[in-house]
């Protein structure tokens, strides 16, 4: 069911002008009804793609003038010009014969770049290699640098060992030193106290002990001892100011705890001195590594700057032996003489085209040869009347003979062409053509598959080397892959094997950065709480200081009593606990710094697992996906060449039953005139009324007329075909000359380029020269400077270990007196805790009370003089008996001690035999010190090798990826395929400009009989017989009632050309005119106006826009109402279209109203001005 179309009508009146449009739109479109309403947005789309030629079709042009189709003929043209132009094929000829030209140019220019690209290529491949070379080598270092650095690992683990050993020799060493001190002092004092006994007491300690308690003098003996020692340790340490003898208790501890600090301080200057001296020696054996390093590193860059300058020479010979080559090979081209005899076969060329065109040879033998056929048709004319008087008879003979002949090879081509119809039938697609076509047919049907199969042969062998090369491809990004991961899985294992020695547990790969970021956290909370401990040390140092040379505080003045002052020096002491922290923070420091040594393979090890070998993947991905695409393409071609190939067996097979058909059509052509020409003579009656003589004298003049004619025709054809060669020889001889003069460019630029090269590499064996020498320059300070380092690590090691022994044994002697003081002050602690002061204290009292009896027993002193003089006797024995006692007693526990010092010393030596001898352990450190400075000197030697590897892979990297090189086997690949496919279309476009020609001639005339058809259906639409005038050559008005119609005539303006001229004519009667100058202004815009949309339905195919802009100019009324029930028809007879939409701008109220109804549009546009001379736009309805 077909639906009505939609009308709007929009009227603007600007200064009471109306501007109308009536859109017509269907809902539907022509394929079926629907529902759907036009899309408006494509509407919109496809006005603007078609502006220019709605522009085209509604010329911008004052009111006063005619509509295009009737101005001048040169404006009509360049219209008509301009729209067939729009479609862009009338110059695509002359753009494809430029085209041509140009092709053929390029090919010469793609043939010199794929030269230049080649020798780029091979550079490219020279460098490769040598990237390749190096990086095999720095590998193969690598490697070798992997091993040294286990070597040195191993030697450092030993170094460490005996070091360990060396430090526990020294330990035992002191330990045996300190105890045979000990060992020597009891025993002098032992030998003393034997050599004091009086008498060798043998009863046991507990008796002795017991008469020891009874008696006081042996405590003021060992007081007096302890005094005289303390004295002597102060004095002879210097350690202060001493009370005045004889000391209490209080005083002699304080004063012990005063010689133990000091020995505290001691050790502490002795633990200082060793680190300082170790700091010292470690400062001196770094510079002394360093400057090793760094004499192995130019060591290393010495060698390899020695390998680059042989290569460069190498390469310079190569260079060399390719310049003398191309200067060989340029000395045989002379290059002035080359382009002198370019520009002269050019002016040949140029002359010979010219002589060859000036004269057209093929026109006057065409002129000629009807006259040659003329008289050959005479000659025969004449025979036939010869031979009708003289072979009569013979001509049945031959009648018969021609007819049976006729008759059998009619049989035979319908017996062959019967047997191969099905065949021909079924090659031709269903077609079976005459016998006389078949050898035309076939023959084209055969050519058309052999150039296919051609094409589909080339094509398949071209995706067979595109299928193998993405194969290659595929195999090269799979090794490049390969590689990677082996490369990760190496870079994996290393980081495994470092991670599990520092963390002492075996850690995923994974966790180093949180293991990294814990080190660093725990060392930097290390390193904040020895800097604390620091400050709180120098900041307790001097309060320490002050308490132990003034027994008091430092801030209140208040004096310590021992318990306090031991208090506050175990409060204030922070020495231990800083070389605590120090050795934690140095833990730290070394794990962080252990770890962060990773962190370049751990990055790398990242880099190439998450980008490389991702990108990698992503490479091989779109590599098989490519090579699945181009092997499926190559698959089809197979196939699609394999059903050409069995079209072209079947069309082939067809070749020799055609000949033979056509063999046999010609012999049927050529009997089948002899037979008539026999039954016309035998039919014929009378021969006319010339003599054999006159027919035989005609004869003879019409031939050799025709023998004149032939002659001079060959003469032609001689002299073109001669023009001809010449011109094909001298256009081979040019290109030769320009193959040669390419070469030879080529062979210059490579003379060239090879000059360059030899210059750079000049240079840089220049620079490597440089170079090499300042670096052995540089090498003998250096070795100088190793030297010396080595001689002051050695002269300072030395001295150190002198200063360190003369420091420890003055720490051995106060230890030793130390030890001793402790002994005594043991003793008397003993004593103290055994209660024997309060015992003697009651012995005092005791004897107190004995005295008083005694005082009052005097009176009996005298009775009893001689028994008293008897207990005094007795009492001095005992007192002899008791000092007897305490020596034995002293001398039993200093042999206990020397018996116990002498274990000790015996076990430490045993343990001290065990470690070995330190001569021995030294000799291995040296040597493992040896080996590790000689790991360490081929290691940086290594190291400094693989960086000039490095950095010759850098440069190569960085020469590759200049310009030049940069993409190289795709510019070699995409330039030869560029310079094969453009010799292809070169080839292609000599075809398509022969059947593009033919075809716009064709659409030309197709789109002129379109147009010429719209314009005479709309006409005879529309026109209604009005009158109308025109001049005749004789300037007579002839009146004209009706023009039957109107249309465009198109005139080529010459012979083979497509260039027409236009103009706009009527036809009346069979009679045609021009309608310029010869019709009424309604005529004209009414002709106007059809063949405006005679060219919007032909060319604006989706929607075609009409605009009228005042239409009634120039019109009186009876016309305006003709022209507006003219174009109320056109809408009627267009409302059923898409493509039509009608804008009209009119300030005839009339007209408007005369187009404006309310089934076409509801509302129309009024555009006024108020009184401010201010644009309005009113909408208006239209009522009927």
């Amino acid at each position: 069911m077909d639906t009505e179309p939609e009308y709007r009508i929009v009227f603007f009146i600007v200064a009471k002008y109306y501007f109308a449009v009536i859109n017509m739109c269907l809902f539907s479109h022509c394929t079926g009804p629907s529902t759907e309403k036009p899309n408006k947005q494509h509407c919109r789309q496809d006005t603007r793609s078609n502006r220019r030629k709605i522009q085209t079709l509604n010329p911008k042009s004052p009111p006063s003038q005619p509509f295009p189709p009737l101005q001048d003929p040169s404006t009509l043209k360049k219209k008509f010009d301009d729209i067939f132009s729009a479609t862009r094929y009338t110059k695509a000829l002359e753009v494809i014969k430029k085209l041509q030209k140009d092709q053929a140019q390029e090919i010469k220019t793609f043939r010199l770049k794929l030269e230049n690209l080649q020798t780029l290529k091979d550079q490219v491949y020279r460098l490769r290699d040598s990237i390749a070379q190096d990086q095999e080598k720095s590998d193969a270092l690598k490697a070798q640098m992997e091993d040294l650095k286990t070597n040195i690992q191993a030697v450092e683990n030993k170094i460490r060992r005996t070091e360990t050993s060396i430090m526990d020799l020294r330990r035992l060493q002191e330990q045996i030193s300190t105890k045979a001190t000990a060992r020597s002092t009891y025993l002098t004092l032992q030998q003393q106290q034997h050599a004091a006994l009086s008498e060798e007491n043998e009863d046991t300690d507990e008796e002795l002990r017991e008469w020891q308690t009874t008696f006081e003098e042996k405590i003021a003996l060992l007081d007096t001892k302890i005094d005289s020692a303390i004295r002597k340790i102060f004095n002879k340490h210097n350690l202060g100011p001493i009370p005045d003898a004889p000391f209490t208790n209080a005083i002699a501890t304080n004063l012990t705890y005063r010689t133990k600090a000091r020995l505290s301080s001691l050790e502490d200057d002795l633990q200082e001195k060793k680190k300082s001296s170790e700091t010292q020696l470690e400062f001196l054996w770094g510079r002394y590594l360093k400057v090793n390093v760094r004499y192995s590193e130019v060591d290393g860059q010495i060698q390899s700057k020695k390998e680059s300058k042989i290569g460069v020479l190498r390469r310079m010979k190569d260079k060399e032996n390719e310049r003398d080559a191309a200067e060989m090979e340029l000395s045989k081209h002379n290059l002035a003489r080359i382009d002198e005899r370019d520009r002269h076969l050019q002016i040949e060329v140029e002359k010979k085209t010219n002589a060859l065109g000036e004269r057209d040879y093929d026109l006057i033998i065409s002129q000629k040869r009807p006259e040659i056929y003329a008289l050959d048709h005479k000659i025969k004319t004449l025979h036939r009347e010869k031979d009708n008087i003289t072979t009569d008879a013979d001509d049945r003979v031959k009648l018969e003979l021609k007819k049976d002949e006729l008759e059998k090879c009619k049989k035979k081509l319908k017996k062959i062409y019967d047997e191969h119809k099905d065949k021909f039938r079924s090659v031709l697609k269903g077609r079976l053509p005459y016998e006389k076509d078949v050898k035309k047919e076939i023959t084209r049907a055969f050519g058309f598959v052999d150039a296919e199969y051609n094409d589909l042969s080339s094509k398949s062998l071209e995706a067979e080397q595109q299928s193998k090369l993405a194969q290659m491809k595929i195999s090269a990004a799979r090794s490049h892959l390969s590689k990677l991961q082996k490369d990760l899985d190496a870079k994996r294992n290393h980081l495994n094997s470092k991670l599990q020695p520092i963390t002492k547990v075996s850690v995923d790969i994974n966790t180093y950065p949180k293991i990294l970021k814990d080190a660093m956290d725990d060392r930097d909370k290390q390193t904040n709480t020895y800097n604390y401990a620091k400050g709180m040390r120098q900041m307790y140092e001097p309060f320490e200081k002050v308490a132990r040379q003034q027994h008091k505080c430092p801030c209140c003045d208040r004096v310590f009593t021992p318990d306090e002052e031991d208090i506050f020096e175990e409060g204030t002491s922070t020495a231990e606990r800083l070389n605590v922290l120090a050795i934690e923070l140095s833990n730290a420091e070394d794990f962080f710094n252990r770890l962060d040594n990773l962190r370049v393979v751990y990055d790398e090890y990242v880099k190439l697992g998450k980008e490389n070998i991702a990108l990698a993947e992503k490479d091989l991905e779109q590599l098989l996906a490519d090579e699945s695409e181009k092997a499926q393409i190559f698959k089809d071609l197979v196939s699609a060449l394999a059903q050409v190939k069995t079209d072209r067996d079947g069309v082939e097979v067809l070749l020799h039953p055609v000949d033979t058909i056509n063999r046999h059509v010609q012999e049927i052509q050529e009997l089948e005139p002899q037979v008539k020409d026999l039954e016309y003579k035998l039919d014929s009656r009378g021969q006319g009324v010339k003599s054999v003589e006159e027919i035989q004298l005609e004869l003879n003049s019409v031939q050799r007329a025709r023998d004149t004619l032939i002659s001079e025709v060959d003469d032609l054809r001689d002299q073109q075909k001669i023009l001809s060669e010449d011109l094909s020889n001298a256009q081979m001889r040019w290109h030769d000359l320009r193959e040669e003069k390419l070469r030879a460019s080529s062979v210059l630029l490579k003379f060239k380029k090879a000059e360059e090269d030899l210059v750079l590499f000049a240079e840089e064996k220049e620079q490597l020269i440089i170079d090499q020498k300042h670096l052995e320059e540089a090498l003998v300070p250096l070795s100088k400077e190793r030297e010396s380092l080595l001689q002051e690590h050695k002269a300072l090691k030395e001295r150190l270990d002198q200063e360190y022994d003369q420091l420890a044994e003055r720490k051995r002697g106060f230890q030793q007196e130390i030890d001793a003081l402790g002994t005594l002050n043991t003793r008397i602690k003993g004593y103290l805790d055994a209660k024997k002061v309060e015992k003697l204290n009651e012995l005092q009292e005791r004897h107190t009370l004995s005295l008083s009896q005694l005082q009052k027993c005097e009176a009996r002193k005298q009775d009893i003089s001689v028994e008293l003089d008897k207990s005094k006797q007795l009492l001095r024995s005992q007192d002899q008996l008791k000092r007897n006692i305490d020596d034995n007693l002293n001398y039993r526990k200093t042999k206990a001690e020397v018996d116990r010092l002498a274990h000790d010393i015996e076990l430490l030596e045993e343990n001290v035999l065990s470690i070995g001898s330190k001569s021995t352990i030294g000799a291995d450190h040296k040597r493992h010190a040896q080996e590790k400075e000689k790991l360490l000197s081929e290691y940086n030697r290594c190291e400094g090798t693989i960086s000039v590897y490095q950095s010759n892979i850098s440069k190569h990297k960085l020469e590759l990826k200049q310009t030049q090189y940069k993409d190289i086997e795709k510019r070699y690949f995409n330039q030869l395929l560029q310079l094969k496919t453009t010799e292809m279309a070169n080839k292609d476009l000599e075809r398509y400009y022969a059947a593009l020609d033919k075809a716009l001639m064709r659409f030309h005339t197709m789109k002129m009989e379109e147009i010429n058809k719209i314009i005479k259906e709309l006409w005879q639409q529309t026109y209604r017989g009005q009158y109308f005038f025109f001049e005749n050559p004789l300037h007579v008005l002839i009146n004209l009632k009706y023009i039957d119609c109107i249309s465009i005539s198109s005139d080529s303006e010459g012979a083979g050309t497509r260039s027409y001229s236009y103009r706009v004519v009527m036809q009346n009667g069979g009679a045609e005119l021009e309608m310029r100058g010869r019709c009424s202004a309604g005529q004209k815009v009414l002709a106007s106006l059809i063949i405006r949309l005679a060219l919007a339905e032909t060319f604006c195919l989706n929607c075609g826009i009409l605009a009228l802009d005042e239409p009634t100019t120039n019109l009186d009324g009876p016309n305006a109402e003709s022209l507006a029930a003219a174009l109320l028809r056109i809408m009627e007879s267009r409302k059923g279209q898409e493509n039509f939409q009608l804008i009209v701008i009119t300030h005839d109220e009339r007209f408007a109203q005369l187009i404006g109804q309310r089934q076409l549009a509801e509302k129309y546009y009024r555009v006024s001005k108020d009184e401010q001379q201010h644009s309005k736009i009113e909408s208006q309805e239209i009522f009927d």
